[in-house]
């Protein structure tokens, strides 16, 4: 997939959508006393900058630490480092310098959204820890829902985790996003223990999309059967992939874990049912940490609408 400018136009066309949701919501929404709910300060236009120039590489700094190569999670170890939790917080406080007017390649666009819901996203964790599951915080009458309520400021403009995915990520049309964002869960794909960043992004994503279907949580093929159980994101955002089973199976095809699953899928030759998701916290149990390398010492879908 080539990478392509966004011109201002566009650019506007995002900011009214991305908007909307965070300042209702600002306005509205019940939450605990004293609680943050919005990462990283309103800048003006004059200090914003292109989504080509915000840095992400503290936010690499901190996943290599924490973050396992299944994508566990080390919540506990980090959010009892004070000088990681600022670090986190000065990350977001970066992508709060983000313009949504400025001109930007698509891929670093797309890079920068993924990071940001990926860190908003651990933020929220952190903020609740220590918890079994995000959906202990996803209330949906009344009370502190994360995916809505919990708002990162871009280019002065107070962003959720639905707008993010829904009115940003998902409009951009490669379906490869829902193996990169991460919703704390052990349904989810993993969270890469890397920043995503344009230059890289298209083999991260293929690299991720790989990792995803070759765990069994997310992808079992029955030959003899003639049987794909796919991961629930398969059903919740199947048409992002493709308009019926053919689309989708040939859409996946390449990420298969085995010549004669890809063959089945392009030929869409497959009974398709979809698997049972966890919502368990993607966290490194006790063992897994104890395990880490030196480096890295140190029912209903994610979001408002199906996730």
């Amino acid at each position: 997939m080539k990478s392509h400018v966004v011109y201002p136009m566009l650019a506007l066309a995002w900011l009214v959508l991305l908007s909307a949701e965070g300042q209702s919501q600002s306005q509205s929404r019940t939450a605990k006393p004293n609680r943050q709910l919005t990462l990283g300060p309103v800048i003006g236009k004059a200090s914003q900058i292109s989504m080509d120039n915000v840095q992400h590489s503290a936010w690499d700094g901190l996943l290599r630490r924490y973050v396992d190569k299944s994508g566990a999670v080390n919540y506990k170890a980090w959010n009892s480092n004070a000088a990681d939790s600022a670090t986190l917080d000065r990350y977001l406080a970066t992508l709060a310098t983000a313009s949504l007017e400025m001109p930007a390649t698509s891929a670093n666009r797309k890079a920068f959204w993924i990071n940001a819901y990926n860190a908003v996203t651990v933020k929220g964790i952190l903020q609740e820890y220590p918890t079994t599951s995000i959906r202990n915080h996803t209330s949906k009458i009344g009370g502190y829902n994360i995916w809505k309520n919990l708002l990162l400021n871009v280019g002065g403009r107070q962003i959720s985790l639905d707008s993010i995915e829904h009115k940003a990520l998902r409009p951009m049309g490669d379906p490869r996003i829902h193996f990169a964002i991460v919703c704390a869960s052990k349904g989810c794909p993993r969270l890469l223990n890397q920043a995503y960043v344009g230059e890289n992004l298209e083999a991260q994503l293929d690299l991720n999309a790989r990792h995803f279907f070759s765990v069994a949580q997310n992808f079992q093929h029955d030959a003899r059967r003639r049987t794909f159980k796919l991961s629930a994101i398969m059903d919740w955002f199947g048409t992002d992939f493709g308009a019926d089973q053919a689309s989708q199976l040939r859409a996946i095809a390449p990420f298969l874990p085995t010549q004669a699953a890809q063959a089945a899928a392009n030929a869409n030759s497959v009974r398709v049912s979809y698997l049972k998701y966890s919502w368990d916290l993607n966290e490194q149990t006790k063992k897994m940490a104890t395990q880490r390398s030196p480096m890295q010492r140190g029912s209903q879908p994610r979001g408002s609408n199906k996730r």
